[in-house]
């Protein structure tokens, strides 16, 4: 699997995280850096594009979403409260939270009785009109879910990746496809947290 989704080196100029058509990303869920849990994000070409590295078990309280140079775009940190979890993503290159720009929140609300809690998420934090968005999974392996905005209209969809003759790849292989105009960056931030919360990485 791994000769699949080998790395490949992304042009510096291919720096834009919005582009006008729909996007398609290969997710590993296995980290380049041996010992570590995280995931490899690659495009449609099998260019080496989002990384996430994750030490230990204790690090999970605050994660890094970095591109394929190890610059940090996102660090997601973990609130802790009695009936909901929450996560924040700031959008960074530097370490310092205090200099950090919050982009988006993740909260689920903790239920008694089973079944799945909802996922909400806020984007665009800082503006005067935030943008809402939720994540729905319909899978119960968490390999398959969608974000919408608050209209109900697809923003990104999430399922196991297949070859080109329709079989799955493994529960670690999976396929984003991110619609026009949103950034992919921030969606792949939102699947760092949908992951970190089913316990994925």
């Amino acid at each position: 699997m791994a000769a699949k989704v080998h790395p490949q080196v992304l042009p510096s100029s291919a720096s834009c995280y919005f582009t006008s058509k729909q996007e398609t990303f290969t997710i590993w869920m296995k980290s380049l850096v041996l010992g570590c849990k995280g995931c490899t994000v690659f495009d449609a070409k099998g260019q080496l594009v989002y990384r996430v590295d994750i030490y230990s078990c204790k690090c999970r309280d605050e994660v890094y979403l970095m591109d394929f140079k190890g610059k940090v775009l996102f660090t997601i940190l973990r609130k802790r409260f009695k009936l909901f979890r929450s996560w924040e993503g700031y959008r960074s290159t530097t370490t310092e939270v205090g200099s950090k720009k919050l982009g988006f929140q993740v909260s689920q609300t903790l239920r008694i009785s089973r079944g799945d809690s909802p996922c909400e998420v806020i984007v665009g934090l800082d503006e005067n009109q935030p943008r809402h968005y939720k994540i729905q999974s319909w899978d119960s392996s968490k390999s398959a879910c969608k974000i919408v905005d608050q209209f109900g209209g697809l923003v990104a969809e999430l399922k196991r990746k297949k070859s080109a003759c329709g079989v799955d790849l493994g529960d670690d292989v999976l396929t984003m496809v991110v619609e026009p105009y949103i950034d992919h960056s921030l969606i792949m931030g939102v699947f760092v947290v949908y992951s970190l919360i089913n316990c994925k990485m």
